[in-house]
């Protein structure tokens, strides 16, 4: 009776030690703002001899004065600032209205990946109903969050930290 206790005891203690073994951790697929747009020249900038095409997403950066909102920390309220951003690209989608977009939340590295995925889904969400009240369709937008999975600037730091709150509208290729 003494060894079965024993070996059970063992047993207990290697399936705890399974249990905490390093996981092989991956990371998802790159987000489609990070790949490089593309066109009908074969240029890379979304251009047809160095004029966007209406609809693109190179029309799209050269049309609204950023593709990205920034948050406080911890936060995922709009401020004034953002809220300028977010009108210029509500104007533009009015101007596009077969487009479809993205809207990406981000967190800086600071937190759980819990944390900030739910915290990069309130800051996409925010940027989403932003545009919506707007009055771009919400049929139109999709959001998705990256947590601090996704950073846009590496770095343990106010500066790069500020960078990386943020929402991204991503307009597809």
């Amino acid at each position: 009776m003494k060894r079965l206790t024993s070996l059970v005891t063992i047993a207990v203690a290697l399936s705890f030690a399974a249990g905490c073994a390093p996981r092989n951790r991956t990371l998802p697929p790159e987000p489609p703002s990070s790949s490089t747009p593309g066109d009908l020249d074969g240029s890379q900038d979304g251009s047809i001899s160095g004029t966007a095409v209406p609809g693109s997403r190179a029309d799209f950066i050269q049309s609204v004065p950023s593709d990205r909102v920034f948050f406080a920390l911890v936060s995922y309220a709009i401020d004034d600032e953002s809220r300028r951003t977010l009108d210029a690209q509500a104007q533009w989608l009015a101007a596009n209205p077969n487009v479809r977009v993205t809207i990406e939340g981000h967190a800086d590295e600071r937190g759980t990946r819990e944390y900030n995925l739910a915290l990069g889904d309130r800051r996409a969400n925010a940027a989403r109903d932003y545009l919506q009240s707007r009055g771009v369709s919400p049929t139109r937008m999709q959001t998705i969050s990256w947590g601090k999975e996704r950073p846009a600037v590496e770095g343990s730091n106010e500066s790069a930290w500020s960078q990386n709150r943020r929402a991204v509208t991503v307009v597809p290729e």
